[in-house]
């Protein structure tokens, strides 16, 4: 099933949120939903989830309109952490007794072996549970639920780093089905980065580009060295970011090296390496630099 955004806007009262969203998601994909705070992101996600209906334009999976439309809505999956769960005190157990009641693709024995990898007390209140411990939970209850589309929002909050890790490598299992849209909405985003086969950036409510992650990076570079050199060395190119460490200077470029342009860089002791995720998204969204 492909999930398709069309034209879509939300104005709240007479403020526009989201402006002229279009996007495509495929099966068998991990998309990176990346923005800084207030770009949108959780918004149009709940417009996905069919939380909110769009002022305009069109959500459709399976080429079915999403927004109350119970037999689309039961492959659709929004986890996030709640901020206050003093009040959420049915046991864990209680949980996924009642994903296994709700959704007719929940799988309640994996459910508890990823449980039992995060090392949850099931018999424990939900309430009870670390914040860390908590995510977990919600964690489990989105891969177990086995939606076509699921939709992590910023799930990892909390967890430590081996319960990270051990929730990344579940989301790659669960990709290798084939049949779910996976959708990651994060801050953290040099340690997902591997993750992710495409990415969606936000930037003030507008969809900033979506592409290959692998087609992304290979736009730009980061050229290290000293600072001459390296000033030297990207004089009339694309520069995003400039970054001083001690008397290293570190330029962000976007464009491609070319083999001669290699030869110079090692001859002046200059260091080329990849473009990292985190380093485009930071310049890319940078406020003050459009303000410049």
């Amino acid at each position: 099933m492909t999930l398709k955004i069309e034209g879509v806007d939300l104005d709240i009262k007479k403020d526009t949120i989201l402006t002229n969203i279009n996007f495509e998601l495929a099966p068998g994909k991990i998309y990176g939903l990346l923005g800084r705070n207030g770009a949108g992101k959780t918004t149009l996600l709940s417009l996905i989830a069919s939380y909110r209906k769009v002022t305009a334009g069109s959500i459709t999976l399976g080429g079915k309109k999403v927004y109350e439309q119970d037999e689309v809505m039961q492959h659709i999956n929004f986890l996030y952490n709640p901020k206050d769960t003093s009040t959420e005190n049915d046991k864990v157990t209680e949980y996924i007794e009642s994903g296994s009641i709700f959704r007719d693709d929940f799988d309640k024995e994996y459910a508890y072996r990823l449980l039992e990898k995060f090392d949850i007390d099931t018999e424990k209140a939900y309430s009870a549970l670390s914040q860390g411990q908590q995510a977990a939970v919600t964690a489990t209850l989105g891969l177990a639920s086995l939606s076509k589309v699921t939709i992590f929002d910023e799930v990892t909050n909390g967890m430590d780093a081996p319960t990270r890790e051990l929730f990344y490598s579940e989301v790659l299992e669960a990709k290798g089905s084939g049949e779910r849209i996976i959708i990651l909405s994060t801050h953290i985003i040099s340690e997902m980065e591997h993750l992710f086969d495409e990415i969606i950036m936000m930037h003030e409510g507008q969809i900033m580009l979506q592409e290959p992650t692998y087609e992304l990076l290979e736009k730009g570079y980061t050229v290290a060295g000293k600072a001459e050199r390296v000033r030297a060395f990207t004089k009339n190119k694309h520069v995003i970011n400039v970054k001083f460490l001690g008397a290293l200077q570190i330029d962000t470029v976007l464009g491609k090296v070319t083999p001669e342009e290699m030869e110079i860089a090692e001859d002046d002791h200059l260091d080329i390496s990849p473009l990292k995720l985190q380093e485009m998204f930071i310049s890319l969204t940078d406020k003050k630099k459009e303000e410049a």
